[in-house]
């Protein structure tokens, strides 16, 4: 995740070195049934009972760990994480173990009291997905009104005093509405906007043939930018944040090496301190069955099961072979990634995309929209996949 907007203010250009190992986010897919049938998700849920989804205690006792283990945060996902019984004792067991708790929902279900129930249970963060306009947003989420129903839900949550974010996913047939999302995240007065890159997982898949074009990705990021800049300026504390493609910072400081190089320095320094795509290293998944992977993209790669193994010791695992080599991915890295001036900045970007397009764990990702030029590339010498 890129937060456009405070690079842009040239926040945090350097960081200290951690006293401790540094831990990861955790994504915990608390249940895999959903209300809803989205073209582009990455579980491919349905509204159906799973079994052998994590019991309470199971639950509990991975919270826990979590929170001895000292992840920064949870944010409780699904398919639709409201469906689950035990939700909100759940999260007020997160909280008030001190770890910062998220919520990530279609928003359909919330209503003025469940906002509150939310509240009350510790979670500070609700981020809710928003397709477009209501009849792109309605097609895509496989129900009629469940636009509607979501911008109750947001209008709810921040009626109660909670911290919204929109999320909304880009694609040939959604990208059109990018204009009408900004000015709806700021029309509600959200917190923040999300704006994801497709990885063809799950019902996602299929969408491959939907992704941007490296122009459209370009053009659309100036959008994004020069959107940034303006809130900015009117001083709205909105906030832009872009995922799933780790090229958006590198972008970014092309765009202020000539116009603001003290800018682009900063950018740099802040990209070279995040180390890239973060798979592995400092976001984790977990889905509802206990299964741990690299991030909530990567079902297909399994690093172990919280019923066999508590998290932080699979976390922490310096020879379990796929953490390990992610964490130092650089020398396995083929194609535009190999070469690539910048693969620092990025670490290759998401290896699952690259592993769906080609095939290949370690193939260059599709979605890079940089030049060769950019990438500082010589086409005459560049290594086939």
């Amino acid at each position: 995740m890129l937060n456009v907007t405070k690079m842009i203010m040239g926040a945090s250009s350097r960081r200290k070195p951690p006293l401790h190992p540094q831990r990861p986010v955790v994504v915990w897919n608390v249940t895999k049934r959903c209300n809803l049938k989205c073209e582009h998700c990455y579980a491919a849920s349905k509204d159906t009972y799973y079994p052998d989804e994590l019991t309470k205690e199971e639950a509990r006792e991975f919270i826990k760990d979590l929170a001895a283990y000292r992840v920064p945060a949870l944010i409780l996902s699904g398919g639709e994480p409201l469906l689950r019984d035990d939700i909100f004792e759940l999260a007020y067991l997160s909280s008030k173990l001190g770890v910062s708790t998220a919520l990530s929902t279609n928003g359909t279900l919330i209503t003025e009291e469940l906002a509150k129930r939310i509240r009350d249970s510790g979670i500070y963060y609700v981020g809710i997905s928003i397709d477009g306009d209501e009849p792109t947003h309605d097609t895509f989420r496989g129900q009629k009104g469940s636009f509607r129903r979501s911008i109750d839900g947001i209008r709810a949550c921040l009626e109660a005093g909670i911290k919204v974010g929109l999320r909304f996913t880009m694609t040939r047939k959604t990208i059109e509405c990018l204009p009408f999302l900004i000015e709806l995240a700021l029309k509600e007065g959200c917190h923040r906007l999300y704006l994801s890159h497709l990885v063809y997982v799950g019902r996602g898949r299929r969408l491959s043939a939907d992704a941007l074009s490296p122009d459209a990705m370009r053009n659309t990021m100036d959008v994004v930018f020069n959107s940034a800049e303006r809130i900015l300026k009117e001083s709205n504390h909105l906030e832009i944040v872009t995922g799933n493609n780790d090229v958006d910072g590198i972008y970014l400081y092309y765009r202020y090496l000539s116009k603001d190089p003290h800018l682009a320095n900063s950018i740099y320094l802040m990209l070279e301190a995040r180390g890239g795509n973060t798979a592995g290293r400092l976001i984790a998944s977990v889905d509802s069955f206990g299964n741990v992977h690299p991030d909530q993209y990567w079902s297909l790669y399994r690093v172990g099961n919280i019923r066999e193994r508590r998290f932080s010791e699979l976390w922490s695992d310096e020879d379990q072979p796929l953490l390990k080599s992610l964490r130092d991915r650089l020398g396995l890295l083929k194609g535009r990634c190999r070469s690539c001036i910048h693969r620092r900045l990025c670490a290759g970007n998401s290896r699952i995309r690259a592993r769906h397009f080609y095939g290949d764990l370690w193939a260059e990702d599709p979605a890079c929209y940089l030049t060769n030029t950019e990438c500082g590339i010589n086409t005459d010498t560049l290594e086939a996949i």
